[in-house]
């Protein structure tokens, strides 16, 4: 069986880093919003889900 999890990129929105995680598509069809750590901002921004 396939799994449900699928990788996904998520994006910062103060600099060029990516965070690369897995989400459950089945139970979180929309796109995710996640607050971490940016090395290269060297703050805590929004990380968006893109493709």
């Amino acid at each position: 069986m396939a799994s449900k999890r699928e990788l996904v990129k998520l994006k910062s929105s103060k600099s060029p880093y990516i965070y690369y995680t897995t989400k459950n598509k089945t139970t979180t069809p929309e796109r995710i919003t996640l607050k971490k750590y940016d090395p290269v901002a060297r703050v805590h921004v929004e990380f968006k889900e893109a493709k």
